[in-house]
């Protein structure tokens, strides 16, 4: 239970969880989690963020190691999320904090989750600042980002920003630095996190990005309340511009296929639709849908521009995977994409109507028309397949600017 000090008296003092595999209860986080908190010490001491009620001893036993709980001065609540205030009626307890800093959304989060009789509650705005000795801890609201009452904390003295869940990974490990692990596992996790959680609120993290701009803050090191912390200005212009592409959404010559089946007649479709788009040079990843789960294909998804969607027709409309799926994409409602929808069919043929509806409510071009076909495909219907394959390709490589 050994805290870390990542700054002079700065600590991190989170839970690393091993087996977190069901992030949010509708994510997958694969390589487990962590609840990252931090403690300031200066003239007053600072804890920001605490951690999953499930954790709270681990974290009192690590934080004891810096600072008797008893001794926190100030509680900085950046996010109020279970996972960064669970532990928070007990910390308040034992703690019996001066004062407790949270936006003014969150004072709402605050009291819609606890009991907050007699807690020393100060709202704070963008642009609201602290003095705790020889450090000041400036605020800027982040709402949306990605719930309404986030906000992040900014030291300047030590160039920390506390982001909150900005910049966050789902990564359970003894490392602590983003520069400590492989950097393509690095990035393959930040994009896991962003377009399974932060993807709706791409216009708000390319604003916040250009706020931190027009702050001129120094930043030498951004400190997320999920996953690596990362250090050095290269480290922290990476996240930047990590996050900034993931933001832009960019249309890219690749394309994913999802579909369901119930007796291989639209999986076949699949195979023949790839080959398609393989033939005009558009790489295409094949994913059904019993076989993964819907957050690896919006991870799949970040690197695509076009998304064609398959299921064979059931009860007069589709199959119930694949109708979760759509609507777990369209909640997180990525852009710039190419759409296009398949299946077979074996007394009514709605599927790929329902589809194509689905596709165009999220905004995607639909330029090709659906191909369906009654029971099993002949050869007829594998060229047509092929050929559709093709005319999505084109379309997005048009779409790519060549």
């Amino acid at each position: 239970m050994h805290p870390i000090e990542i700054k002079k008296d700065i600590f991190w003092v989170g839970v690393v969880d091993h087996n977190s595999r069901d992030f949010h209860g509708y994510s997958l986080s694969p390589q487990g989690t962590t609840y990252n908190a931090y403690v300031v010490k200066d003239e007053k001491t600072v804890l920001f963020d605490t951690v999953k009620h499930d954790f709270t001893d681990t974290m009192l036993c690590r934080l004891s190691r810096v600072v008797e709980p008893c001794k926190i001065d100030y509680i900085v609540c950046n996010h109020l999320e279970p996972d960064h205030a669970g532990a928070l009626p007990e910390l308040i307890a034992r703690c019996k904090p001066e004062k407790i800093f949270c936006s003014p959304m969150g004072l709402k989060a605050m009291e819609a989750h606890f009991d907050t009789t007699g807690w020393p509650v100060e709202v704070v705005k963008t642009g609201d600042s602290i003095s705790i000795g020889k450090r000041t801890i400036h605020f800027v609201e982040t709402r949306m980002l990605h719930w309404p009452d986030s906000m992040v904390s900014y030291i300047p003295e030590d160039k920390l920003l506390i982001c909150n869940d900005a910049f966050g990974q789902n990564i359970a490990s003894t490392e602590r630095y983003a520069d400590e692990i492989d950097r393509s596992a690095l990035f393959h996790a930040m994009k896991e996190y962003y377009h399974n959680i932060v993807l709706p609120f791409s216009p708000i993290v390319l604003k916040t990005l250009a706020q931190i701009e027009q702050l001129g803050l120094d930043i030498d090191m951004l400190a997320p309340d999920h996953g690596l912390i990362f250090r050095g200005y290269d480290d922290v212009k990476y996240a930047l511009d990590t996050y900034r592409i993931f933001a832009e959404q960019k249309p890219q010559k690749r394309a994913v296929i999802v579909y369901d089946t119930m007796w291989h007649s639209t999986e076949k479709m699949a195979s023949a639709i790839a080959e398609g788009l393989e033939s005009v040079g558009v790489p295409t990843r094949v994913m059904w849908l019993k076989a993964n789960h819907h957050s690896a294909v919006m991870t799949e998804l970040a690197d695509c521009g076009a998304v064609l969607v398959g299921s064979p027709t059931h009860n007069n409309g589709i199959l119930p995977a694949v109708a979760a799926m759509l609507t777990y994409m369209k909640g997180l409602r990525p852009q710039n994409r190419i759409g296009a929808a398949f299946g077979s069919f074996g007394w009514s043929g709605e599927s790929v109507k329902s589809i194509t509806e689905w596709l165009q409510s999220m905004g995607m071009e639909t330029p090709v028309d659906p191909v369906k076909v009654k029971h099993v495909p002949t050869h007829d219907t594998y060229r047509q397949c092929f050929e559709m394959g093709q005319a999505v390709g084109r379309a997005l490589i048009e779409k790519c600017g060549g």
